[in-house]
């Protein structure tokens, strides 16, 4: 097998097995079908990628079907929405459809099973109707309606579509088997009578066809090769299934193709919601601002979060095509949007917690413009001029009256460079009756060759910009939120999701347009929000600089730990490679950030004297040990480099390692 075949994954195998196995390359066609009841999650995005992208790679059409058969819960404005995420994501469908279009024909056909005995009118309570379909392990029984007569049902039938009858008093049910070891394939209901307006076919109809017979046949009229869906619906494939076969008979003349539903895993998140309902919960009870809040998981929240489309088809190609359930942790979301910016975002200055710093022997009425960088990533972005002066903003934070050697920001008595700018000595403060400092007192040198362990980013208190920035902070306090019995998702809360703050800003973001990203420099990335108006710039916090998150989580004692195994591979340069890497595992996954590169570097260089049957053994490693499946993965990058031949042994460990939850082992299996 060639390692183009390798590569594919699953649905992609399928599709080349139908295609060498005689399917026509032109008969290929895929279908998104949202049901516009909500806005579009990241939850979504896989599904997006899976079908768009296949429509790339084969060249083949890709409709959007909006599964319109709900109008209790459908609206126009879902729609709208949808089509906006869709093209601001960056694909194109081929035709704009609508379950809705084809309530005729799936009507007519319900007719045709009627007259063939398939289908049957119930006029029981759903109650009653619960109690005869029985359990998984416990066979239902038939009901008193199920063998109406052809003439009776067809009579109800038509009465339910012109209205006779109010909600609730009949439905239509398929006819296949009380008994069955399927619960779908009891007499499943396929239209209920609602009399409400449906926002694309007003109140032409007072029944409505139910998801799984309108789903199906969708798919059959639109003649799409692939039905593409999540392991939810894998239960539904026999009904699915039964349905076309049924209709096929009536219909195989115009309708030559039948769809092949196939299930993938669905995306799940942590510290996340996937539930159109339980966040359309959280916008009507006000917990967040609207469907589009910065914080809530929905593609319109996350592109005004900041959020790129490349960033997040980026998420979903790494996350990959998997056939089990899993769920992905969320700061690797976070990484691919820290990857993105940090090629693309200028970067400017800003302060969010301003203390004033005086340089006393800098000229007060002096002003200089100082050349800054606009992405040291980007040699096309060129240059811009900020404006210097005696009195500065600088963040409360950066400086300390007191602290220890390993504080490298300003401290009374010692110096750091200004960013862009000069180097600074503190020299004294003023406080106010409180105690709490309102101005630092500082002298400077021109003499910037100078060597300094600091640099602290500022703006000109005469040139500053007022600005709004809003810090948002992931929305919920716990990695699964909705998955406890005792508790409601809503438990969890995070109180502080949101901060508003007053910031001060460099008048280069004057001119700065809403949806415009930047790297503010030594804290995070953020974008101007939709709310900016000419007289106020407002500022939503995109991501940090670093996985905030993970530091809280570390406990003192584990740092305590860490910077004591931190000398321990120094120390052990008479023993193999190989078992030099290996010290690292335990605690690699664990290490702050700047440690871990370190880390990685003397892996790097390790791993050139290490064999490839030294580390094979390693691929079989626990799943519970992350931080010993990363090394392996860095140093297997370093062999494949040096020129490693991949095998199938290989293949299977960088697969699997794509589709862990641990962001650092999927980013490394990325890279190889």
């Amino acid at each position: 097998m060639s390692e183009e075949k390798k590569s594919l994954n699953f649905l992609e195998q399928i599709i080349e097995e139908d295609l060498a196995n005689g399917m026509s390359k032109n008969d290929l066609r895929f279908r998104f079908p949202p049901e516009p009841n909500g806005y579009l999650h990241i939850g979504h995005t896989k599904a997006i990628g899976i079908s768009f992208g296949l429509g790339e790679k084969y060249n083949a059409p890709v409709n959007l079907r909006f599964d319109d058969t709900n109008p209790a819960k459908e609206e126009q404005e879902y729609v709208d929405a949808i089509k906006r995420d869709i093209e601001w994501l960056g694909y194109t469908w081929a035709n704009e459809l609508y379950s809705s279009d084809y309530f005729q024909q799936l009507y007519d056909w319900a007719v045709l099973l009627i007259k063939d005995g398939k289908a049957y009118v119930d006029s029981q309570s759903s109650e009653a109707m619960a109690e005869q379909k029985g359990t998984p392990t416990q066979p239902g029984v038939d009901g008193p309606y199920r063998n109406r007569s052809v003439a009776e049902n067809l009579d109800l039938f038509e009465r339910m579509k012109n209205g006779e009858f109010e909600a609730g008093s009949h439905i239509l049910r398929a006819k296949i088997d009380m008994q069955h070891t399927n619960m779908l394939m009891r007499d499943p209901i396929m239209y209920r009578i609602l009399k409400k307006h449906h926002h694309r076919t007003g109140n032409d109809w007072c029944i409505y066809p139910m998801y799984d017979w309108t789903h199906g046949e969708s798919d059959y009229i639109e003649q799409i090769s692939h039905s593409l869906c999540s392991l939810e619906f894998k239960p539904h494939r026999e009904l699915y299934n039964w349905f076309k076969h049924e209709v096929y008979a009536y219909s195989k003349n115009k309708y030559p193709l039948l769809p092949k539903q196939r299930e993938f895993a669905r995306l799940n998140l942590s510290y996340t919601i996937m539930s159109k309902r339980k966040l359309l919960q959280l916008v009507e009870d006000g917990v967040v601002s609207g469907w589009d809040d910065p914080r809530m998981p929905t593609i319109s929240g996350l592109r005004r979060r900041g959020y790129t489309p490349n960033a997040i088809r980026k998420f979903v190609e790494t996350v990959g095509v998997a056939k089990r359930d899993n769920v992905i942790d969320v700061s690797l979301l976070e990484f691919c949007i820290r990857e993105d910016l940090n090629k693309t975002a200028p970067r400017v200055m800003a302060v969010l917690n301003p203390v004033k710093l005086v340089i006393t022997n800098y000229p007060e009425d002096k002003v200089e413009w100082m050349e800054a960088e606009n992405n040291q990533e980007d040699e096309s972005a060129g240059f811009r001029k900020v404006p210097f002066s005696r009195e500065l903003y600088i963040e409360k934070e950066d400086f300390k009256e007191e602290a220890g050697n390993k504080f490298f920001r300003l401290k009374l008595g010692g110096e750091v460079r200004l960013k862009n700018a000069y180097i600074i000595k503190a020299e004294s403060v003023v406080k106010d009756t409180r105690g709490n400092i309102t101005e630092i007192r500082c002298t400077y040198t021109e003499d910037t060759t100078k060597k300094v362990k600091g640099t602290l980013h500022w703006v000109s208190i005469n040139h500053a910009i007022k600005a709004e920035v809003r810090e948002y902070d992931r929305l919920f306090m716990d990695e699964a939120p909705d998955s406890h019995q005792d508790k409601n998702y809503m438990d969890f809360i995070n109180p502080n999701s949101l901060k508003i703050i007053e910031a001060f800003v460099e008048p280069s973001l004057k001119e700065a347009q809403i949806g415009d990203r930047f790297q503010f420099q030594r804290l995070g990335y953020f974008n101007v929000d939709d709310d900016s108006i000419s007289e106020k710039l407002v500022f939503n916090k995109t991501v940090g600089l670093r996985d905030s998150w993970a530091k809280q989580s570390r406990s003192v004692e584990t740092k305590n730990k860490t910077n004591q195994n931190q000398a321990k591979p120094q120390q052990q340069n008479n023993r193999p490679a190989i078992e030099q890497i290996k010290s690292y595992g335990k605690k690699y996954d664990r290490l702050p950030e700047d440690a871990r590169e370190k880390a990685k570097a003397e892996i790097i260089e390790l791993a050139k004297h290490v064999a490839y049957d030294d580390l094979e053994p390693l691929f079989n490693t626990s799943v519970k040990k992350s931080g010993t499946r990363i090394i392996t993965m860095i140093t297997l990058g370093v062999l494949l480099k040096n020129g490693l031949k991949k095998n199938e042994a290989i293949n299977a460990f960088i697969s699997k390692a794509l589709d862990d939850k641990n962001a650092l082992l999927v980013a490394e299996a990325k890279q190889v």
